[in-house]
């Protein structure tokens, strides 16, 4: 397992806006799928998926952002040996 993929889950456990922040992230992925499925789309639905790309995206920064405030992992001495 990589740091920044160890560091990601120990977020998801213990910081609570990254938590909310990867829960809508999830959500817009799962409405997104669900636009991709239909094989004709409305130029509605080509609107919402273009919105749903720069939400998503959106979300990614910010979860990044929280991501380099915390560069060392959360768990102290049982963190698992990082790969490069």
């Amino acid at each position: 397992m990589t740091r920044d993929r160890h560091v990601r889950e120990v977020l998801l456990q213990q910081d609570g806006e990254y938590r909310r922040l990867a829960g809508q992230h999830r959500a817009l992925e799962s409405r997104l799928r669900e636009l991709l499925r239909h094989p004709y789309t409305s130029n509605d639905d080509e609107f919402e998926k273009m919105n749903l790309k720069k939400k998503k995206l959106h979300l990614k920064d910010q979860m990044e952002d929280i991501l380099r405030r915390r560069p060392t992992p959360l768990l102290g001495e049982n963190t698992p040996a990082f790969e490069s």
